[in-house]
């Protein structure tokens, strides 16, 4: 077989160097090259107007990264890394994210699907162009390449690659997503990371000697998501995108033909039948010509929550704490301050389940291992000089200020109209 070599120029990564067969028989499959067709950020776009770029980029510079750190094992640690793992380490990387939708994360809430499950699916699916490339490599390939997205594959280094607190996708994302919303502390010395890094039998650790760029990198990733992830211009999208699917669904009882002739691709979701191929055939543009063509619906509120989408008529915001709401659970409805703010939109001639919502945003910047955790995660390791290992949090003060707390808020957004209504604005200020 010839040998290959495609470049791919990237403005993260520089060159990204595909020289396997497979890799770039993957990227050449349908289910792949609709990743380009998927806004990595969402609505953020809306917020950051550079953030324009695709899963399809972000796939391509996991896979960047990944391949650079099993060269390097390769090279460097014959004892401890098995070069036979290189593949199906880089094919996870690549196609970690293939599941995503469209606008997926608030998709998921309102449809019920799971972007990681149907990741598996893609790959293990028989009919998929990239589970025909996969078995090319062995029947059980897709298979491997699956358990190490669902972290049940044997080796844990392979997994610590592709999923744990520092691995090849975040050192993508938070990069990348620095890059086109120029939030320049989001970046980080990624090219010290991946000299530092190392297999350990139980995983990934890093030695010592670049324990700061690790340290950097945790910083960055909380700036980015106090800063970026969480902006509340970008969450008022999600909460007008949410409610406007919302009230589609509602609508799609009342008047099936209408939706079977303006948006045929979420009828499966609307009747709850939707399969993989269904899945697939939605992406961010069609999504968007869907809620165009709601913008001349004869019903006022899905019109103009399309209208606000497409438009981008954002809702504004107050920021609440539980405290605020006597202990109540922050999703209740029940809530009594968010209740009296309801009513008063309510008066002013708006549903209040349609354009008020609750948005809540929280992190754990970094955690050290706690089996007993909902979430239990893997700990990022340091490698002393003398080959013990010290969890990250007990050598560097910076990440030990962040370890184990939560960051982020919870807020009520609400038309901006209201913000001009003395009673609603004397309410805010008594309470919050």
């Amino acid at each position: 077989m010839a040998h290959l070599e495609k470049v791919f120029r990237d403005p993260v990564h520089d060159y990204i160097h595909v020289e396997n067969q497979i890799i770039y028989d993957l990227i050449n499959t349908a289910e792949f090259q609709r990743l380009r067709r998927i806004k990595q950020l969402g609505t953020s776009s809306y917020t950051f107007h550079g953030a324009e770029h695709s899963r399809f980029s972000h796939c391509m510079g996991v896979y960047h990264i990944a391949k650079t750190i099993t060269d390097w094992f390769t090279k460097s640690y014959p004892e401890t890394w098995n070069p036979e793992e290189n593949l199906v380490t880089q094919c996870a990387a690549l196609l970690h994210d293939v599941g995503h939708g469209a606008y997926s994360h608030t998709f998921e809430s309102l449809f019920a699907t799971d972007h990681e499950v149907m990741t598996r699916e893609i790959i293990t699916a028989p009919s998929t162009e990239i589970n025909a490339v996969l078995r090319k490599v062995g029947p059980d390939f897709p298979e491997q390449v699956a358990s190490v997205i669902s972290h049940d594959y044997p080796n844990p280094q392979v997994v610590q690659l592709i999923s744990s607190q520092i691995d090849a996708d975040r050192m993508d994302y938070l990069l990348r997503d620095a890059y086109y919303t120029g939030a320049v502390y989001g970046q980080f010395d990624l090219t010290r990371i991946l000299r530092v890094i190392a297999p350990h039998e139980d995983g990934i650790v890093f030695r010592v000697s670049g324990m700061h760029a690790v340290e950097d990198y945790i910083v960055s990733r909380y700036q980015m998501y106090m800063q970026v992830y969480f902006h509340p211009a970008s969450r008022s999208m999600e909460v007008i995108l949410q409610n406007l699917l919302q009230r589609a669904k509602v609508l799609y009882q009342l008047d099936q033909e209408y939706f079977a002739q303006t948006s045929p691709g979420l009828v499966p979701f609307f009747e709850n039948r939707q399969n993989l191929h269904h899945y697939l055939s939605l992406d961010d543009g069609v999504m968007n010509t869907y809620f165009q063509s709601w913008m001349s619906n004869t019903d006022d509120t899905l019109s103009q929550l399309a209208s606000m989408y497409i438009n981008r008529h954002l809702l504004k915001s107050i920021e609440f704490t539980q405290d605020q709401e006597q202990q109540l659970d922050l999703f209740s409805s029940e809530a009594p301050l968010l209740d009296q703010l309801r009513e008063l939109v309510e008066r002013e001639g708006f549903d209040s389940h349609y354009f008020t919502g609750t948005h809540n945003n929280f992190d754990l910047p970094y955690d050290f291992y706690r089996p007993n955790s909902n979430k239990p995660r893997t700990q990022i390791e340091i490698l002393q000089k003398d080959g013990s290992l010290t969890e990250l949090s007990e050598v560097s003060p910076i990440v030990a200020s962040l370890a184990g707390t939560i960051h982020g808020n919870s807020r009520f957004y609400f038309p901006k109209v209201m913000l001009k209504k003395p009673e609603f604005n004397q309410l805010i200020r008594t309470n919050l």
